[in-house]
């Protein structure tokens, strides 16, 4: 037996104060085994002990909130006639860093799981990603490279393979993810309001079944992995990193659903994060219950595994079934039909333990709601909050906006995703009706006759000058993005991405970032479904910029009214909806061009941002709309080039811009928010800006769709043209060359 010392204590991330509440907790020292499944449940990734008093400021109820965040494993929203939708948004980003195949892989089996077992069928999956910078020849770039490329195939050979369509999402690139890279992955599944299934152990003398994948030595305490920074010594932690099967995973999802169907079921619940332990702990907690298993029953593929391994274990594609008594039958022959190993390992009972047994000796024996709901929890020491110094604008030199938008375009966080999402098979399922890369997804759920948007959002450089402004803009950007599509945004999950919380400045960014974020999802009325934390994003350079992405699901009315972010005729009016700007802080113009992150984000006011995104959606549902274009990084020159380029073949536009500025730069590319650039019939025009003036939201015809293949914008005096051959073969070309030169 492996003796209790004060340095296995701390190898297992476990403090002296919490090892005294274990000892409380049993009566008794724990036993090696017992240690390690606290350590796994009291970790950052499973017990969020270090966020979830700041996460209990969020909004999380509302008319259509069916499953509130926190009770299952994914949030059910209302989408009306008896359909609900299930998603979520998870991160894998240690495991990525360490081995990005199976890191990302492993990840987006992970979400998936989390999504089937609410009885959802999964119907699209999107990702939230962020590597350092790929440019150059450095040891760096090509260590990030090879991270972006490796993240990107696990991706799409995972979703692929199973036949769940990726549709949409985001890349970025900076400096501060070199050496941690972020991987948030989301999916969505659709279920009928009586379909919900629960994950709780219910039923006293109900049999536990096992069914999946065999239980090995990969992942090994992988949550605990994900609950610590990353050194130069965690390629040690390989085998904390899981393998993936998504052909298993495939057979998997169908016989749950079936077994679902079937009404033989009485819980259910994914092994992720901590496996076996979470499983088995969580379904006896959540059904006041308790639940005994023989661990010498589990299905193996490897010899010699103790308790500890086979608990602790994080193998991928497996699942635990809490069986109505007497169907055991049919439960077998479901899984025989599907040819999944599986096997009877346990029983529920009253006495509310997570008991573990090695066939006669009782290997773990802990209270079950204490293991899984009553680990410690912390409101961690904040730094002292400072406003972000305003931009000083003379001390940006005004470069030449001919060089400065093609470097934008250049730039991998603008640049075309083309070479990311042409690897996704992006229309299985005949459902995207929108190509990635346009303002939000959008997907036609045709067994429901819905028709869903959904996008996810997140400025790091807004976050990072202001936690709290550029989380506020980020639920604000996911809805005008929602709203591009002509949607009513719905809902949002999100993944709160930060830096060790035990550092004061990490810690005031989470609290900020929340604040602002459970802030704005009241103003737009869509609670948060649930999500994850990923915190200790560091590695021996620092720590990232703080990165709380918004995952938002939106509903479109009628299929007339989808609307996509390119031009469509020449002759078409382009309306600019809401006002020039001129806030250049925290701009991408000043990272791309001049190499900085200065200044305050710009500021948002909910009531502009409002009227812009109802006005906009009232003129999509009027007809009267032929494209949308929310205006973000790079501001409106971005904006008018990526509408021109971003279509079946280029469309030039001549624009003029009145501005009080006295800069091209800041006319050109400020990113001021509450902005929209649209697309109209010329003969349209003068209705579209008489139903602004009504909506008393700014518009103005700002040019037209022309037939020369250039942008041509004039601003402050000066005409700039840019032929659009250039610029599409910079923007659409940059990846690629990067990643196959």
């Amino acid at each position: 037996m492996t003796p209790i010392t004060p340095e296995i204590i701390a190898k297992h991330g476990i403090t002296p104060d919490e090892y005294d509440r274990i000892r409380e907790i049993l009566g008794r020292d724990p036993n090696f085994t017992e240690l390690g499944v606290f350590s796994v449940m009291w970790s950052e990734h499973c017990s969020y002990k270090n966020s979830k008093l700041e996460l209990k400021k969020f909004p999380t109820t509302g008319p259509r909130v069916l499953v509130k965040a926190g009770e299952e494993n994914a949030g059910v929203i209302d989408i009306g006639d008896g359909w609900a939708v299930a998603f979520k948004m998870e991160s894998h980003n240690h495991p990525s860093a360490v081995e990005p195949f199976q890191g990302a892989a492993t990840g987006v089996g992970g979400i998936i799981r989390d999504i089937f077992t609410m009885g959802a069928r999964p119907v699209f999956s999107m990702n939230s990603l962020r590597f350092g910078d790929i440019r150059g020849d450095t040891a760096e770039a090509r260590t990030n490279r090879r991270l972006f490329a490796g993240v990107v195939s696990g991706i799409s050979h995972y979703g692929n393979c199973i036949g769940i369509p990726t549709i949409g999402g985001e890349v970025y690139f900076d400096d501060s993810y070199a050496g941690n890279p972020l991987v948030n992955v989301f999916c969505l599944g659709v279920l009928r309001h009586e379909q919900i299934a629960r994950g709780a152990a219910e039923g006293i003398g109900n049999p536990v079944f096992y069914v999946g994948a065999e239980t090995g030595r990969d992942g090994l305490a992988g949550a605990a992995f994900a609950s610590r920074e990353l050194t130069e010594e965690s390629k040690e932690d390989r085998p904390a990193v899981q393998v993936g099967d998504p052909f298993r995973e495939k057979l998997l999802l169908e016989a749950c659903l079936e077994l679902l169907a079937s009404g033989c079921v009485a819980g259910i619940q994914d092994m992720g994060a901590a496996g076996l332990t979470c499983s088995t702990c969580e379904t006896a907690s959540r059904g006041g219950t308790g639940v005994q298993i023989d661990v010498n029953l589990v299905p193996k593929r490897e010899t010699g595994m103790t308790p500890y391994e086979i608990l602790l274990s994080e193998s991928q594609e497996r699942m635990l079934v809490i069986v109505k008594k007497g169907q055991e039958d049919q439960v077998r022959a479901i899984f025989e039909k599907w040819d999944l190993p599986y096997a009877e390992v346990g029983i529920v009972n009253d006495d509310g333990m997570m008991r573990v047994c090695e066939g006669g000796s009782v290997a773990v024996e802990i209270p079950a709601r204490k293991l899984a709901d009553d680990a410690p929890l912390y409101s961690r020491e904040a730094a002292v909050k400072t406003a972000p110094v305003p931009l000083d604008l003379s001390s940006v030199p005004e470069a030449d906006a001919m060089t400065s938008l093609a470097a934008l375009l250049a730039h991998p966080s603008i640049a075309s995703k083309r070479w990311v999402w042409r690897q996704y098979d992006h229309m299985v399922r005949l459902g995207a009706t929108v190509l990635p890369g346009s303002d939000a997804a959008v997907f036609i759920v045709r067994e429901a006759n819905k028709i869903l948007a959904a996008s996810t959002d997140c400025n790091a450089i807004y976050c990072r000058q202001d936690p709290r402004e550029g989380a506020k803009i980020a639920v604000a950007e996911a809805a005008r993005n929602i709203a591009c599509t002509g949607a009513i945004p719905l809902a949002v999950t999100d993944n709160l991405n930060f830096g060790n919380p035990h550092k004061p400045e990490n810690f005031l960014q989470l609290r900020e970032a929340v604040e602002g974020m459970a802030e704005a999802c009241r103003v737009f009325d869509t609670p948060v479904t649930g999500g994850n934390v990923s915190l200790y994003n560091e590695s021996p350079a620092g720590s990232i910029d703080p990165t709380p992405t918004v995952g938002m699901v939106g509903l479109v009315e009628d299929a007339a009214h989808i609307t996509t972010q390119f031009f469509k005729e020449t002759g078409d009016a382009i309306i600019l909806v809401g006002e020039p700007g001129d806030e250049l802080g925290a701009s991408h113009y000043l990272l791309a061009v001049h190499g900085r992150k200065a200044g305050a984000p710009p500021k948002l006011d909910y009531q502009k941002e409002l009227a812009v995104q109802d006005a906009v959606r009232s003129l999509i549902r009027a007809g009267l709309v032929r494209s949308a274009h929310d205006c973000s990084e790079g501001g409106i020159a971005v904006a008018l080039a990526e509408s021109c380029m971003s279509g079946p073949e280029p469309r030039g536009a001549s624009v003029k811009i009145s501005s009080d500025a006295t800069r091209s730069d800041v006319v050109l590319f400020n990113e001021s928010q509450s902005r929209i650039v649209l697309s109209v019939k010329a003969a349209n025009a003068d209705e579209v800006l008489s139903l602004l003036q009504k909506r008393g939201v700014p518009g103005t015809i700002i040019g037209s769709v022309v037939e020369d293949k250039a942008l041509s914008i004039e601003a402050v005096g000066r005409t700039f043209t840019w032929p659009l051959a250039p610029l599409e073969a910079t923007w659409k070309g940059t990846i690629e060359s990067l990643m196959e030169g």
